[in-house]
């Protein structure tokens, strides 16, 4: 089509001020940060929909650091050596040329003081939250999962292409040829999930010529295309599998976090309790040194006065040694407990930490409030006969605590609530859909292509004149293609088919597995319950035993009436029962803990703050 030279130069105007309007949109629309916030934003929806669709409602979810996170201040704060800047965090490595985010604003300075960071059980759990990097990889492993859904919905979208070409020639090879071309072309992709795939190009060129003539001429060119599988791959249960099992892997790693914060929660608690027993065992260690101490002085007294041989003292100069070797490797055993506990926390080890005792001493009022029969001593037995019967008590289940269900009612909340059972079960399915997939692979294949083309495109050696600038369908290139592929050989695809039968096997005996190991860690749990309840009854009672008898050790020490290795045993024995009773009562909490993780009925944020259950037993 021939334009007039006027309408040429609005034409050619009109094209370069679209295209450069479309440059200027793509390039500032499509940079690296503007990629970075959409993704964050859908995997951040993706996430808070499985989310309710696993548990029944959303959580605040990010794996993003803390703009100042406890680490850096305890570095720079407790003025600590570091490596270089990646020991402060990202925010503090030098930018490398060509960086493709934004810069980082400057990172704030620490305020910590030289000062030991002191935590009570909530703080440390919170900070476990924020800075291990056991809990960080587990997050990211759900938002990689969450990534993978995007993808595949990503590739079921309508997915859009464009193009912007601009051509100049000059050819001297014969008469001066001079001339221009504008390209522009589009069009979209789109995947159905019933495996049907549609593809659609619309294309526009302008060219004008410099020399000779300055002619200009337009055309236009579309082409839609469509592909239709018939038997193999065809149907959604086949073409959309990615997608299924994409969304039934992102439900899965909801799951597994939720079941890791249980377990992470349990193991911050257990070894924060560990610590503070390892600083009472310290204490009672330091207690048993002095009092060994006072001993050995109160020996070497009396033998000097001709009251006691020095056999006996060196007996208690003897235990005063080994008291002193007991203390000093307590001492270092603390030190180790502390530096790990710090590590577990995401913290330098070197870094000053101290722990809120009274959190133990808490746990032990908790326990005597709901377990205030347990120490009640025992009642006197009259006193028999050395031939008489011996009959044993066994431990009394009336004293038993709140959570020492009846086995029936535990299992049956942990096979309802656990979400790794609820997962191994779901996988069963995914088995089963495999076996359908292979199936469908040893079936012939045949695809029906169709496709039309009309228009044509121009170029600056060709320059035509005809009137082609509008699509004509009349005049359009139609084709259709009927293709079939035979299963003459089909033999990977049956190998494969009969292998899924062996994996769906394998999901079911992982269901049985799973579900056998949770009866067992059930039972365990019960079982511990009853045993460290039992045991806090009789290191109760043998720490009133053993303080009891230190103090007669003594008075008849004094009075001649003992030798030095009664009071030494009773101080050992003390040490031992005030050892083990702080034991006891940490077991026992721990062993409700565990229950209660091993029931699934523990609940824990992504703040690390958790809430137990209230069970009913199933005779209340």
């Amino acid at each position: 089509m021939l334009f007039s030279p006027r309408k040429k130069q609005q034409l050619y105007f009109k094209y370069s001020m679209l295209c450069g309007s479309l440059i200027i949109l793509l390039i500032s629309s499509c940079s690296p940060h503007h990629y970075h916030e959409q993704t964050d934003k859908r995997v951040a929806a993706i996430i808070a929909a499985k989310q309710r669709e696993g548990l029944g409602q959303a959580q605040p979810f990010t794996i993003s650091a803390a703009e100042i996170q406890l680490r850096q201040q305890l570095l720079q704060g407790q003025n600590l050596p570091i490596s270089g800047p990646a020991s402060l965090g990202s925010k503090y490595l030098t930018t490398p040329k060509h960086w493709p985010e934004q810069p980082s604003p400057e990172p704030a300075t620490a305020t910590t003081q030289n000062l030991p960071l002191a935590l009570d059980l909530v703080t440390a759990m919170q900070v476990a939250a924020h800075h291990s990097r056991e809990y960080q990889a587990a997050k990211e492993k759900l938002f990689r999962s969450a990534l993978a859904l995007d993808y595949q919905h990503n590739a079921f979208s309508t997915l859009a292409n464009g193009q912007l070409e601009g051509e100049y020639l000059q050819d001297r090879s014969g008469q001066t040829t001079e001339g221009t071309r504008g390209s522009v072309s589009g069009g979209v992709t789109r995947l159905l999930k019933s495996g049907i795939s549609l593809t659609t190009q619309l294309g526009f060129d302008l060219v004008r010529m410099l020399q000779p003539g300055n002619d200009a001429s337009s055309a236009l060119n579309a082409d839609a295309s469509i592909t239709i599988p018939l038997l193999r791959g065809s149907g959604r249960h086949i073409a959309a599998e990615p997608l299924t099992q994409a969304e039934r892997d992102t439900l899965y790693a909801v799951w597994t976090f939720e079941r890791y914060k249980q377990e992470f929660a349990v193991s911050i608690m257990a070894n924060y309790l560990g610590v503070l027993q390892a600083e009472d065992q310290l204490y009672n260690q330091e207690q048993n040194y002095k009092g060994l101490v006072i001993s050995t002085r109160r020996a070497k007294r009396l033998a000097q006065a001709g009251k006691l041989p020095q056999i006996q003292v060196d007996q208690a100069l003897q235990n005063e040694l080994r008291a002193r070797e007991r203390w000093i490797t307590a001492r270092a055993s603390l030190a180790s407990a502390h530096d790990e506990f710090k590590l577990l926390l995401g913290l330098p080890p070197d870094a000053t930490m101290v722990l809120d005792r009274s959190e133990l001493n808490q746990l032990e009022t908790d326990i005597r409030q709901r377990l205030k029969l347990l120490f009640s001593p025992f009642p006197e037995e009259q006193a028999l006969a050395a031939d008489s019967p011996v009959k044993l008590i066994e431990p009394d289940p009336t004293l038993a605590g709140p959570l020492e269900l009846d086995y029936a009612t535990a299992s049956h909340i942990a096979l309802v609530e656990r979400l790794d059972l609820k997962l191994v079960t779901e996988q069963v399915s995914d088995a089963q859909r495999q076996v359908v997939i292979a199936a469908d692979a040893l079936r012939p294949e045949l695809t029906l292509f169709g496709s039309v083309a009309t228009g044509t495109s121009r170029s600056i050696a060709a320059l035509q004149s005809d009137n082609s600038n509008r699509l004509n369908f009349d005049e359009g290139t139609y084709q259709a293609l009927l293709t079939l592929d035979l299963p003459f050989d089909r033999t990977t695809e049956a190998i494969a088919y009969r292998d899924s039968f062996i994996t769906l096997e394998e999901a079911v005996r992982a269901v049985q597995e799973l579900e056998d190991e949770i009866k067992l860690e059930v039972r365990d749990n019960l079982r511990q319950l009853e045993e460290t309840r039992s045991s806090l009854r009789i290191q109760d009672l043998a720490v009133k035993l053993a303080a009891r008898r230190v103090r007669g050790a003594q008075l008849q020490l004094q009075a001649g009436r003992a030798e030095m290795r009664d009071l030494l045993d009773a101080q050992e024995a003390l040490l031992s029962a005030k050892n083990a009773l702080t034991s006891a009562m940490v077991n026992y909490r721990l062993a409700e803990l565990t229950l209660q993780r091993d029931l699934g009925v523990l609940k824990v944020d992504n703040n690390g703050l958790w809430q137990e259950a209230t069970l009913k037993k199933a005779n209340s």
